[in-house]
């Protein structure tokens, strides 16, 4: 017999359906019986014949004709709220998923990724979220009767105390109930599979005591992206990430809220009964090991770092464009300069500049019509776009290989060491690496902010663009991108303080018993914030200087950079007279997020570095040599 659950104001409610060519009104009339049936005042309702109301999907919010049948526009276990004529939408119903995020997008695929607990990536570690995998993983299993902090003791302050051996079960759940302490918005969707995938991978390793059985219903969960509700407040990055992640495991233990793309958000044990999952019934030790670590430091951080790298090299192409339309020189980028200062991200850029701009590979007409000019160099955000994009580049290497360390790390407390046949307390936990990484990425990927927002000023201002002020013709008439530069030092503004590292501080916790902390899940947070903004202020450059070529026609840039102004202007139309410009922005700022100026202009780089034939200089024959390409990274196995 079919069954739905209905959201009325602030309980969900079972109902049983016998006859599935019912009406949607009959489903809402049996639910508010049930609900009346629970309130001593009827909740507030005298006759329930009286009472209007709508039906509508948890998932995507479709509003439902009370007249169609049940079989028709619902499945057996469909999630839906009943919303009453002249009621408030209730403040549990969390009609679709909370906080924003640029990268989730469901995907119900049967491609697997194998973790092992060694060889997971950042890279890995963001598809995993964005659902474009399911994950396969060997378990362990472990049984200790020994005294050992947090599997037969208590925890914190209360190590001392040991518990009999009847109450261990409830020590555990008691562990995460009241460390399920967390404010603020929930984890998007992908940004929760994220922080289970990684907690499933660090379980794999088989040092953190947990039952196969566990994890097993954890893997079931995740592949069936029932995914809990993770507030991303609460963290100070030592003892791990406690209260994220015991919101986390709460929701697999049936409690709390849980979120999937059949449901939307509900309360968890409907959610997985819905999925035909079984809650995770916890042994000794595994509450803690489902909430001792790193993982919502590292998770948030590995997306932070895929999103720093992205934007970094787009902001080389956007840079270069810039100067194109500014009329500048490419004598800057000459290959001999930066050997003599041979940082190997300032190379890298120098490169990327010399393969998009003016040369017998793409020859442009904007760079041809200024060639004989008196100017003799461009100001410091064009000509020194290698050197401060260089050292972002090299800044987000050094990030990035701390978080996969740290995403194939074990840093529960205790450790289990099966062959040795004993536990030992440690400090694994300590978020210190991640945070302090992450504070330097924040502030590394800040500067391609900074100087673009420069280079938005030179574009905008007619005394040092040989352009229309604010890039719009009748100009007062139109005040074309003069906001749009606001906007851009708004966010500028906001990463200097956003910059400001967290992982300097340190507040004593648990009765002085976790007296140095990293903050790092600040750290996590705030890097993403930074990298926002940092998008957003690019949006804006490319923007402006698409604009800025309509003044410059018929005159034509590179071929690398034509592509990249036809992908924007595929999206944007030319700014002709002043319009709404915020999803102007919006819709440059997905450009970027889905690295599509990248994938249009990183051909034409790497096809001219494959061609790239240096000189022979007696003097330095490795003046002008590339460094070799990188050996494939090692991957993960996919089945």
């Amino acid at each position: 017999m079919p069954r739905f659950t209905v959201h009325v104001r602030d309980e969900w409610l079972t109902v049983p359906c016998k006859d599935a060519t019912c009406s949607i009104k009959w489903l809402g009339f049996e639910a508010l019986k049930r609900y009346i049936k629970n309130k001593p005042d009827n909740g507030g309702i005298q006759h329930i014949k009286d009472v209007h109301f709508g039906v509508k999907r948890c998932q995507g919010l479709g509003l439902l004709d009370n007249d169609d049948t049940i079989e028709d526009v619902l499945e057996d276990n469909d999630f839906v709220e009943l919303a009453i004529e002249g009621d408030t939408m209730s403040q549990d119903f969390i009609p679709s998923q909370p906080g924003t995020s640029h990268l989730y997008l469901y995907i119900d695929n049967h491609r697997y990724i194998s973790l092992d607990g060694n060889s997971l990536t950042s890279t890995d570690l963001v598809n995993l979220g964005k659902g474009l995998y399911k994950i396969k993983v060997s378990g362990f299993m472990v049984d200790f009767k020994l005294i050992v902090y947090g599997i037969t003791t208590g925890f914190g302050k209360f190590a001392r105390t040991v518990i009999p051996v009847s109450k261990l079960k409830e020590l555990q759940e008691n562990l995460l109930r009241s460390h399920s302490s967390g404010l603020g918005s929930p984890l998007s969707p992908e940004r929760t599979r994220m922080l289970l995938a990684l907690r499933i991978n660090v379980l794999a390793k088989g040092l953190s005591g947990i039952s196969l059985e566990t994890l097993h219903r954890m893997i079931q969960a995740f592949n069936a992206s029932c995914l809990s509700y993770v507030p991303e407040k609460g963290t100070v990055g030592a003892s791990g990430d406690l209260a994220p992640l015991s919101h986390l495991a709460l929701g697999l233990m049936g409690e709390g809220q849980m979120w999937s793309p059949k449901s939307g958000w509900a309360d968890s044990k409907y959610v997985l009964e819905a999925h035909g999952l079984k809650p995770i019934s916890l042994k000794p030790k595994e509450g803690l090991a489902l909430i001792n670590g790193t993982q919502m430091i590292t998770s948030l951080g590995a997306e932070a770092v895929e999103r720093a790298e992205a934007i970094a090299q787009q902001a080389d192409i956007i840079a270069a464009l810039t100067l194109e339309v500014l009329k500048g020189t490419t004598k800057a980028f000459d290959s001999d300069i930066h050997e003599l200062r041979p940082h190997p991200g300032q190379k890298e850029v120098a490169l990327r500049f010399r393969s998009l701009l003016d040369s017998d590979h793409h020859p442009s007409e904007i760079a041809e019509s200024h060639r004989f000019c008196d100017r003799v160099q461009d100001a410091y955000t064009m000509r020194c776009c290698p050197q401060v994009h260089g050292i972002v580049n090299d800044t987000i290497e050094f990030v990035k290989k701390i978080i996969n360390t740290e995403i194939n790390s074990a840093t529960d407390n205790p450790m289990v060491f099966a062959e040795r046949g004993e536990t030992i307390s440690g400090g694994n936990f300590h978020g210190e690496y991640p945070a302090k990484a992450l504070d330097y990425l924040a502030i590394g990927v800040h500067e391609l902010a900074s100087i673009s927002e420069r280079r938005i000023e030179r574009l905008c201002n007619p005394s040092l663009s040989e352009l229309p002020a604010f890039l719009v013709n009748e100009g007062g008439l139109n005040s074309g991108f003069m906001i749009a530069h606001c906007t851009a030092a708004a966010l500028v503004s906001e990463n200097k303080v956003l910059c400001h590292p967290s992982s300097i501080d340190s507040l004593s916790t648990s009765a002085a018993t976790e007296d140095h902390v990293s903050m790092g899940g600040w750290a996590a947070r705030k890097a993403l914030r930074v990298v926002e903004h940092v998008e957003q202020v690019l949006a804006i450059e490319l923007l402006a200087a698409c604009q800025g070529i309509e003044f410059l026609r018929p005159l034509r840039t590179t071929t690398p950079l034509e592509k990249v102004y036809d992908l924007v202007r595929a999206t944007v139309k030319p700014w002709i007279k002043d319009r709404f410009m915020a999803p102007d922005i919006e819709a440059v700022h997905r450009l970027l997020v889905d690295q599509k100026v990248w994938n249009i202009a990183g051909p034409y780089i790497e096809k001219y570095c494959m061609e790239y034939i240096p000189e022979s200089r007696p003097s330095s024959p490795t003046a002008f040599a590339l460094d070799p390409p990188p050996s494939p990274r090692k991957r993960v196995r996919l089945e």
